[in-house]
């Protein structure tokens, strides 16, 4: 290890990020490549030792950090989204929890062999689940709407619930162990509690106040949101220990469901921001594991409690809960499945594990390898499973990525008709239901509505939708539109049609614009009006010709729009360069009447 807090925080930074890349790249959970990466650079290869580096401030870096991810991850509460779904919801983090508290304490003394004061504890903290690990979760593995909003609540919610209840069942144990600790002390517990949810509403009134009234200039938005965050995390945490996790979500609740749009505008540096800390923190609370520690885990007492918290507490608690609630049971098996332990649980156990340890509780050195390894074995086995679960279940979206299409012309309804006979999910949005029209008598899905407004996000599940085409008139509104969705769907995945005669905003365009669809000097007006002029959207397999003698077959004036590969992906023909298929492939062209007619005589 090099003994360098610079080389420390450098290497931290490179192994979660790359982490984050490999992730993506080979199509697995996020989560599992982080925690490899702090472990190969730490007990295994002994490149980092974080908490050796930082020292004291190790654990204040990672009680910010989890502050700030659990305040982003609240920022996408907006009660709007769970219409239809708040009764199972509340049942789930209240009844819910209380179940898997007192199921997870039994199986904690019986199983892992716990003192019945160690066992409560922990088992209140196991309860979390946790945006750090079911946000990510859910982007790879594309549920339908309903079961992963009520991960994503449960997660979210039940974060500093769980921290919580661990304090909570301390304090009961210090008040029938200890002479010293009175009833008082446990109302002053809750009135702590109730003062840092004032305190997080509170601060989100004020920050929402200030935004909405116009009092904090664009460059400073994002500076004053950090600030406020920490500020209300520190305050809460001062008047009690661990109640700072939930003045911030308070704080992200509240600013969530304000409609303020200036804060809408940010919600892409605070995932920046909550990715970056991300990585770091799963990097440096594994990389600081002894070896000891690892082996701990092996402990058959503790391999056999992390099963039954798998296998039956968690299921068990979660079907006990939503009994006479409109959740299906393919719902109620999904939810009962997946739940990840992640920052949360390892941040706090370890506070804990010092607590009870200095009150005389000697088991309390097995709970840091209990945390670890249910919290390893959770994300790897719901991180590889989340997706092949939902699709037995019936509740993923169709692995085929689908495109959304903004604005209804006949260039549009026309090839997105094309794109639904290929079995591919189409999508037509636009705000006026007269242009709609033609579209929905196609039965073509439609959506009426501002694709920039804010209410989107609750009217519409945008989850099966990988490709974005503006096919707007308007350059200057596709170019807004792109710059939109290009964080969500990639800005290989988002296309444009461009009109010479409309407006341009040249600074724009070139920045989130550039990959126009067909081939170059084509523009909107051009493809409307081949439609109008009877040219003919045709679907063409590889499988008896070439790509080549397709081309020479259809002449200049067709254009080739996009080729389906078997594997379900799509390219698309832009002015940067028209596609180029192969045996296997298909392709989709807009062709004029003459090749039809040609096509027909022979």
């Amino acid at each position: 290890m090099v003994d360098s807090l610079l080389f420390q925080v450098v290497m931290i930074g490179i192994f979660g990020i790359s982490a984050q890349w490999l992730a993506w790249y080979f199509r697995f959970p996020a989560i599992v490549a982080m925690s490899l990466a702090g472990l190969l650079a730490g007990p295994i290869f002994g490149i980092l030792n974080p908490k050796e580096a930082f020292g004291d401030i190790f654990q204040t870096f990672i009680a910010i950090a989890v502050g700030i991810i659990l305040f982003e991850g609240s920022l996408n509460l907006n009660f709007k989204e769970i219409r239809g779904l708040s009764r199972p919801i509340v049942r789930i983090v209240t009844v819910g929890a209380f179940i898997a508290w007192i199921l997870g304490s039994f199986a904690a003394h019986y199983a892992a062999g716990l003192s019945w004061a160690v066992a409560f504890v922990i088992s209140g903290l196991f309860i979390v689940t946790g945006p750090t690990v079911i946000l990510p979760l859910l982007r790879q593995a594309k549920l339908k709407q309903r079961p992963a909003s009520i991960l994503k609540w449960e997660g979210i919610i039940v974060d500093p619930l769980g921290a919580l209840l661990a304090v909570f069942a301390f304090e009961i144990i210090h008040f029938l162990i200890s002479d010293e600790v009175t009833a008082t002390i446990l109302l002053l517990f809750f009135l702590s509690a109730a003062i840092a949810v004032f305190l997080g509403w509170l601060s989100g009134f004020v920050v929402g106040w200030l935004f909405e009234k116009g009092h904090v200039p664009e460059f400073l938005r994002s500076p004053v949101v950090l600030s406020m965050v920490t500020a209300c995390f520190m305050m809460a945490d001062q008047i009690k220990h661990e109640t700072g996790l939930l003045a911030v979500t308070a704080m992200g609740i509240k600013l969530a469901n304000m409609d303020i749009s200036p804060f809408h505008d940010m919600r892409h540096f605070k995932e920046n921001m909550s990715v970056l800390l991300m990585s770091a923190v799963y990097v440096m609370i594994t990389a600081g594991i002894t070896r000891e520690t690892l082996l701990d885990i092996l402990n058959w007492n503790i391999i056999g409690y992390i099963l039954l918290m798998m296998f039956l507490v968690r299921p068990l608690s979660i079907w006990l809960s939503t009994i006479n609630t409109d959740i299906t049971n393919q719902e109620k098996t999904l939810v009962g499945w997946i739940a990840p332990r992640g920052i949360v649980a390892l941040t706090v156990s370890s506070y804990f594990a010092h607590v009870l340890l200095d009150a005389g509780f000697t088991d309390a050195n097995l709970v840091i390898p209990i945390t670890l390894g249910l919290v390893f074995s959770t994300v790897v086995a719901h991180g590889f499973s989340i997706r092949w679960v939902a699709k037995k279940l019936g509740l993923a979206i169709n692995s085929q990525p689908g495109v959304l299409f903004i604005e209804s012309n006949p260039f549009s309804i026309g090839m997105a008709k094309a794109m639904k006979g290929l079995n591919i999910p189409v999508l037509l949005a636009d705000s006026s239901q007269q242009q709609l029209e033609t579209a929905q008598k196609t039965d073509i899905e439609t959506y009426h509505g501002e694709i920039l407004s804010e209410l989107h996000d609750y009217e519409l599940d945008l989850t099966k939708y990988g490709y974005m085409v503006a096919a707007s008139r308007v350059n200057s509104y596709n170019a807004l539109v792109c710059k939109s969705f290009v964080q969500e769907m990639g800005r290989n995945n988002i296309f444009s049609l461009h009109n010479e005669d409309g407006e341009v905003l040249t600074e724009i365009i070139d920045k989130y614009d550039k990959r126009f669809l067909t081939k170059e000097n084509i523009s909107w007006g051009e493809l409307n009006d081949h439609v109008e002029r009877g040219f003919q959207f045709n679907t063409t397999e590889l499988n008896q010709k070439s790509f080549a003698q397709y081309v020479e077959e259809r002449g200049d004036q067709s254009l080739i729009l996009f080729i389906l590969k078997p594997s379900g992906k799509l390219e698309f023909s832009t002015h940067e360069g028209q596609v180029k298929g192969k045996k296997g492939d298909t392709v989709v062209s807009l062709d004029p009447p003459t090749l039809n007619e040609e096509a027909l005589k022979k």
